[in-house]
């Protein structure tokens, strides 16, 4: 069972991007493929493809802007009467609790007050 879980890999990019040519990258800097070369490993040290160890800022921002799309594709935008409709019942409710709390606000004041008139307070 470990051996399956170990061989199970989970990947976010596969799943929303379609892949890109990223494989031919060793190809463009020269580096012959492992099929032309016999029995010569490549320059990793294993017969595979090359990747690289850490792409630079350039490839991190485009990588970014591409996730960044990808993730405003899925994003669920609500449409204009559905925002009038929200913007409604926010401002009813700011309205509400701003006149509920100021009712409040002059209870407690008004209590105090005379509380303090009660006590002989000036």
């Amino acid at each position: 069972m470990a051996e399956k879980l170990d061989d199970i890999s989970v990947s976010e990019e596969e799943e929303f991007e379609p892949e890109t040519e990223t494989s031919s990258v060793p190809e463009a800097r020269g580096v012959e493929p492992s099929s032309k070369t016999g029995s010569r490993k490549s320059a990793s040290g294993r017969g595979g493809k090359q990747h690289a160890t850490a792409p630079g800022f350039v490839g991190r921002l485009t990588q970014f802007i591409r996730d960044t799309r990808g993730e405003m594709r899925r994003v669920s935008w609500p449409t204009a009467t559905e925002v009038k409709n929200t913007t409604i019942i926010t401002l009813v409710a700011v309205v509400f609790f701003a006149l509920y709390l100021f009712g409040i606000d002059r209870v407690w004041a008004f209590l105090i007050e005379h509380l303090r008139v009660w006590l002989g307070g000036s």
